[in-house]
């Protein structure tokens, strides 16, 4: 990784990536060995051989999508925060950046803080000008377990997703720029997401090669950089 302060952008490697090569050599063997199973072993041992395949199947798939993803999931630069996935991209410029933060929802007594990092934008319009349709349906897709932290009562049993799952209406900036489809849905999210957890766009901890609060330090500072630079 570069410095915070080097032209050169801050590239981070999620560690959802990581092992893809040694899952795919690891399923391409189990099928050899299944094969060889199948074909050469006791009948009563059948099952057993179909249990192999079946693993070494879920193994290859787990690496072929484990190495679709791009190389790094997040570029940081002293412009902008780009998030990079195999179905598109998003950006955020620092300038339009409010909050960084984790997460937190209370349970008893205690705060727990999410596997997620939280950025509270100032400007909506700028950050759904830059996702791209089938990114935005992945994001409304993963974030569903969020909208269980929602503070009504109905979410304890599930019962807000009703309404907030795929809340569809046409959605209108402060300015008069209106997005409509799946960028509205998106909009829509983010908005009660705001008012239960306090954050607009969240970046799981898969997503980061290090633990939520350590990357909320890094952004932090950049950020801190960004403005320094600025002034």
């Amino acid at each position: 990784m570069s410095g915070i302060n080097s032209a050169a952008p801050i590239l981070v490697r999620a560690t959802s990536k990581s092992n893809g090569i040694t899952a795919c050599v690891l399923g391409g063997s189990g099928l050899l060995l299944s094969a060889f199973w199948l074909k050469y072993m006791p009948e009563w041992l059948f099952l057993a051989g179909i249990f192999l395949t079946s693993a070494s199947i879920v193994s290859l798939l787990i690496g072929w999508f484990k190495i679709r993803e791009p190389q790094y999931s997040i570029e940081i630069s002293p412009e902008e925060i780009r998030y990079h996935h195999r179905l598109g991209n998003w950006f955020l410029h620092w300038d339009n950046i409010q909050r960084i933060d984790c997460p937190r929802v209370q349970q008893g007594l205690e705060h727990v803080e999410l596997e997620a990092v939280g950025i509270k934008i100032i400007n909506y319009a700028d950050f759904l000008r830059t996702i791209s349709p089938r990114l935005a349906t992945h994001l409304l897709m993963e974030q569903r377990p969020l909208l269980m932290h929602s503070k009504e009562e109905s979410c304890a049993t599930g019962g807000c997703y009703n309404h907030t799952m795929f809340d569809d209406k046409q959605f209108s900036t402060p300015e008069g720029e209106t997005f409509t489809g799946v960028k509205a849905m998106l909009a829509n999210r983010m908005q009660t997401l705001r008012a239960s957890l306090g954050y607009d766009i969240y970046i799981s901890a898969a997503d980061i090669d290090r633990d939520p609060p350590a990357f909320v330090v890094l952004l932090r500072e950049c950020q801190q950089a960004r403005l320094l630079s600025v002034e």
